[in-house]
């Protein structure tokens, strides 16, 4: 594949699809690590839960700002060597990540807003206005959907790598490596 500027995204979507990327991954880390911390920990209420919300929140942020971005851009096409199956399997978890980049953060803060304990959600020391209910049992199905939604990008996020991978290292046509794309 050529390397010219009209085969890459634009340099505002790439430095902004790596900062996500890293984003999303330390909040799925701190996920895990602050949901299997004892509730004695005070570092889970001081630190984690506090960060990871500020974090979640910029994440919606930086994903509203790229498909603005996207909306403005000429993008590349997929390489003409990717078999259709490939192409449309692409197109597919591009668009479900976006929207579940968009909809955990979301659920995130459902749970925060309706949940009778909380002090709400606090982006980098702003409190955001919560315009839930609260209510236990409601917080209860939106835990459930940030978790299962959460993984699912995770599974998204890991199919998307892979693809990358396959296209770099493993297809015999060079012109299908997807990847300087987005470097």
């Amino acid at each position: 594949m050529s390397d010219t500027l009209a085969n890459r995204y634009p340099r505002s979507l790439r430095i902004l699809h790596w900062v996500r990327a890293g984003l999303v991954l330390s909040l799925i880390a701190a996920g895990w690590t602050m949901t299997g911390l004892p509730d004695a920990a005070a570092v889970k209420f001081t630190v984690f839960y506090p960060w990871h919300k500020s974090f979640g929140v910029l994440v919606v942020a930086i994903v509203l700002v790229q498909l603005a971005i996207r909306s403005q851009s000429t993008l590349p096409h997929p390489p003409d060597a990717l078999p259709r199956h490939e192409r449309v399997l692409s197109e597919m978890v591009h668009r479900t990540m976006y929207l579940l980049l968009i909809v955990v953060p979301l659920m995130g803060y459902a749970m925060s807003s309706s949940y009778t304990e909380s002090d709400g959600v606090f982006f980098f020391g702003m409190h955001l206005p919560e315009l839930l209910p609260k209510n236990d049992a409601r917080f209860r199905v939106f835990q459930w959907l940030h978790s299962t939604l959460a993984y699912t990008l995770l599974g998204l996020i890991a199919l998307h790598v892979a693809g990358a991978l396959k296209h770099r290292f493993l297809d015999r046509d060079r012109s299908a490596d997807v990847l300087p794309r987005m470097f």
